[in-house]
């Protein structure tokens, strides 16, 4: 039987599966792109904490904390950081 996948994830791989040069644009003109991947890479592994630091890091400005970090490194085509 196939292993069983949930929405979230299938979201959170359709956004890390974007080209490279989309993923810098959006995440340089959108600094919300890194932070709906952590949203959504814990909710799809109903990991609780992760998507309470993960909303309270959108609702209290936290994007432009982790806006340079994830220039950075979608920049070397690497992996959004979290704690996932």
């Amino acid at each position: 039987m196939a292993k069983k996948t949930n929405t979230f994830t299938h979201l959170a791989r359709a956004m890390e599966s974007l080209p490279w040069i989309v993923r810098l644009i959006i995440t340089i003109l959108y600094g919300l792109y890194g932070n709906l991947i952590r949203l959504f890479r814990s909710l799809g592994k109903k990991n609780w904490i992760g998507v309470i630091l993960a909303v309270i890091l959108i609702i209290s400005g936290g994007l432009l904390v982790l806006w340079i970090i994830d220039i950075i490194m979608v920049a070397l085509n690497k992996r959004i950081l979290w704690i996932d």
